[in-house]
């Protein structure tokens, strides 16, 4: 995600501070990976930089003086073209995964544990996931919902994989 973007969509509503931002931020998208300031004031100077956003006021503070962001009709503008555009599907073509299986078959490793073993780790985030869907808001639930579906067609690789090992191995070794 541009966590820029999400500044400006958050700001729209409102202008605020570095703090403010972040803990909107993190309270939105950010529960599982929350930003560091560095990161925050960083991206507030990169979208000040371009036009994006503007002071819109300085309020003395404890440390140094704390700024208030707004938006501006540029930033607007870069928000409503962000949101109007598709992301990119991911097919995910060459993973880490499909590596690990080859080399294992290369090198005379038991890939079928190896499939277990990636088998079982799915299986445990599905229930963490699901147990977190289950007591959770409804963006929680969309979040988690998201991810399941993604565990969900990693496990018909895993098993579709794991059917076809024999005919795999030959094609590597041979």
């Amino acid at each position: 995600m541009s966590i820029g973007q999400a500044f400006l969509g958050l700001l729209e509503s409102q202008p605020r501070h570095g703090y403010d931002l972040k803990r909107a931020y993190d309270e939105r998208f950010g529960s599982d990976r929350p930003l560091a300031y560095g990161q925050v004031y960083s991206t507030l100077s990169r979208l000040l930089k371009h036009g994006l956003v503007t002071v819109d006021g300085v309020e003395p503070g404890e440390g140094p003086d704390r700024k208030r962001y707004a938006i501006t009709p540029a930033g607007v503008a870069d928000v409503e073209q962000w949101l109007q555009q598709p992301e990119k599907p991911e097919p995910y073509l060459q993973n880490t995964l499909y590596t690990k299986v080859v080399l294992a078959l290369l090198t005379g490793r038991p890939a079928a544990e190896l499939l277990d073993t990636q088998r079982a780790e799915h299986l445990r985030l599905m229930r963490e996931l699901t147990r977190r869907k289950t007591g959770g808001d409804l963006a929680d639930q969309l979040i988690c919902d998201h991810a399941l579906f993604h565990l969900e067609a990693d496990l018909r690789w895993l098993e579709l994989t794991a059917a076809r090992l024999t005919e795999l191995a030959g094609k590597v070794r041979g």
